[in-house]
């Protein structure tokens, strides 16, 4: 083999190890709270979360993003997993704090998972928007995505974009854009409101209650010191979802998900804004 080819081979060899290094859970996150009721198994590969009735269990991410695209895949609590919240987030610290929420409300046997997504800048939330799912999310790992740059905030699942939070500061609306966030996720009891408005209770017989957590991916400006990954020239140019928007298949995708599978939009929610509607839910796409 000649030197050119060797030094090749080396690369390409370095970089698929860099690769498959990616996403190990003992390097990227923190166990939070749990008493070893969040476990790293599988060289790092694999986080569980279990819930029983003396507590719940979280991480979150050594790193700190502002912007980026993360992405994990998540197998949740199956059979009767009513009262127990299983939360996905990034979120940044402080009382005027940004989060972009992931959260699946449990369900009794039989009845489909609630996913509830929010999005908090400078600490106001009240953005919600709630989904069912097109597939039993506990019987096989899906991936979680939430892309997040400058101009939108994208939820996806395995794909397929399911709501998308635009930036309007030019008609007032807050937008998270200047504080770095966390990767969080936990599983928690929240009997009094999860399951159809607290009315279904946690069964602490069906105990521990384990969700399990793989392919963990953040394709993101890692803020260290007050500085970023993405500084001066690199931002726009080496990160395509910098700038990145929902293409025609995409919005074709959105609506359909939204058509079919929402069932709380806060945007619709007359009743609960009498005094008219939140801005940015009236302003032109």
């Amino acid at each position: 083999m000649g030197v050119v080819a060797l030094v090749h081979v080396l690369v390409v060899a370095s970089f698929v190890a860099t690769a498959l290094c990616a996403g190990n859970f003992n390097q990227d996150f923190d166990i939070t709270f749990g008493d070893g009721r969040a476990k790293i198994v599988n060289n790092g590969q694999l986080l569980t979360l279990s819930l029983d009735k003396s507590s719940g269990s979280g991480f979150r991410s050594k790193n700190e993003y502002l912007f980026g695209k993360i992405d994990l895949k998540i197998k949740l609590v199956p059979r009767n997993s009513a009262g127990t919240v299983t939360t996905y987030y990034l979120s940044s610290e402080g009382p005027n704090h940004d989060e972009i929420d992931f959260e699946f409300l449990g369900n009794v046997t039989g009845q489909p998972y609630t996913l509830h997504t929010n999005v908090f800048a400078q600490g106001k939330g009240g953005r919600e928007q709630q989904f069912r799912l097109w597939f039993d999310p506990t019987a096989d790992f899906h991936t979680y995505s939430i892309l997040w740059n400058p101009q939108r905030i994208i939820f996806t699942v395995d794909n397929t974009p399911i709501r998308e939070f635009r930036n309007w500061e030019s008609i007032g609306v807050p937008f998270p854009k200047s504080q770095p966030m966390r990767v969080y996720s936990s599983l928690w009891d929240a009997e009094d409101w999860a399951t159809q408005g607290g009315r279904v209770k946690t069964d602490w017989s069906k105990a521990p209650f384990t969700a399990s957590y793989r392919n963990f991916n953040a394709n993101a400006c890692i803020m260290s010191n007050g500085k970023s990954s993405c500084s001066g020239s690199n931002r726009g140019s080496s990160s395509s979802w910098m700038n990145q928007q929902l293409d025609s298949t995409s919005q074709q995708r959105l609506r359909w998900v939204q058509k079919n599978y929402m069932i709380y939009n806060y945007c619709t929610d007359f009743k609960r804004f009498p005094q008219g509607l939140p801005k940015e839910c009236s302003s032109t796409k």
